[in-house]
């Protein structure tokens, strides 16, 4: 309240406003607990995922406890967040986000935040926020570099405006496949953070309008003017209004192998996938060599054995689940 462009007015729109928060990984954490310290009245944690011992090194609300407990990352947050600020109402959902529910999950949430990790329910979150005019905050990181931009729908560019489709998935870096420095998320989730409390307090003139683009590791910062992509683009879903994702006509889709612990993944978007790439990408983290022809590629990650195949469908053997499958297929091939 002593920061004069908030004051006390600030803090009580902060006190009475509810935020959606979407995956609780890396960025996710380090959000949740900075929303929290803020004083946001309340926040709904949604995640599919169980904390993992690899995790600690850049999830920073968890600990080896967790992870000996089995816990799932929304509750284990939950359990540290009512401790820091018992003023805040904090509620853990256990669940993977997708078309079918994403509505539900959000009803009454003045704002949206990214805690994922792929496009896909990226461009989902951004369908519903651009259907309801609900503001959202978008986020990504990986190795040094990260992003972040906070997205208005029906006063500036929305992520499609920015980002049409997503990038090829064997070209894409994963946490998983080249790593990321823990200082990284935190930077990349301060810049969410700020602006989200910006616009949950009506500070709407000091929201920055730019796309923020950094590495870390090479000293190099860039904000990205973005909004001649809305005002000069055709974009189909702030323009168009057309919600593929959240109509479910670009939804992913799993199908589970009965009697065989495997499920089959089928993406959003079917593309062509270069097998070359792709195994170039898994080699540093498989186990043995990635096998590929021109019908399929194979490789050993972990616990899994992963079959992917030329239009980007995947066989995921060693799980049951299929939000489990999800997890994996995001992990080690893309988004």
């Amino acid at each position: 309240m002593l920061f004069a462009p908030l004051g006390e007015e600030g803090q009580r729109r902060l006190l009475s406003s509810r935020v959606v928060l979407i995956g609780c990984g890396a960025l996710g954490s380090t959000l949740a607990q900075l929303l929290v310290r803020a004083g946001v009245g309340l926040l709904r944690i949604i995640d599919r995922d169980l904390v993992e011992l690899s995790n600690l090194q850049r999830q920073v609300l968890f600990d080896e406890d967790d992870v000996l407990a089995d816990l799932p990352k929304a509750e284990a947050a939950r359990r540290k967040l009512v401790k820091i600020n018992g003023a805040v109402t904090v509620e853990a959902v256990v669940d993977d986000v997708n078309h079918e529910n994403i509505e539900d999950y959000s009803e009454g949430a003045d704002l949206l935040l990214d805690g994922t990790d792929n496009f896909e329910t990226r461009f989902l979150i951004n369908d519903l926020a651009v259907k309801t005019g609900r503001p959202w905050v978008y986020g990504a990181c990986v190795g040094s570099r990260g992003m972040s931009l906070p997205i208005l729908p029906g006063d500036g560019p929305c992520l499609r405006c920015v980002v049409d489709e997503p990038p090829p998935r064997e070209m894409s870096p994963t946490c998983e496949t080249a790593g990321i420095l823990g200082p990284v998320v935190g930077m990349v989730a301060s810049h969410q953070a700020m602006e989200a409390i910006k616009i949950l307090t009506g500070r709407i003139e000091a929201v920055d309008r730019r796309l923020l683009v950094f590495d870390a590791w090479a000293n190099q910062v860039s904000r990205l003017g973005v909004r001649r992509a809305y005002t000069d683009g055709d974009c189909a879903c702030c323009k168009g209004r057309e919600f593929a994702y959240l109509g479910g006509r670009l939804a992913g889709r799993t199908v589970t192998l009965c009697g065989r612990s495997a499920v089959q993944v089928y993406p959003a978007h079917r593309s062509a996938i270069d097998f070359a790439a792709l195994a170039a990408k898994l080699r540093p983290i498989a186990r043995g060599e990635p096998r590929f022809s021109s019908l399929l590629l194979k490789a050993v990650v972990d616990a899994y054995e992963l079959t992917v195949f030329p239009d980007g469908r995947a066989m995921i053997r060693g799980v049951d689940r299929p939000e489990d499958a999800r997890t994996v297929y995001a992990r080690y091939i893309g988004s």
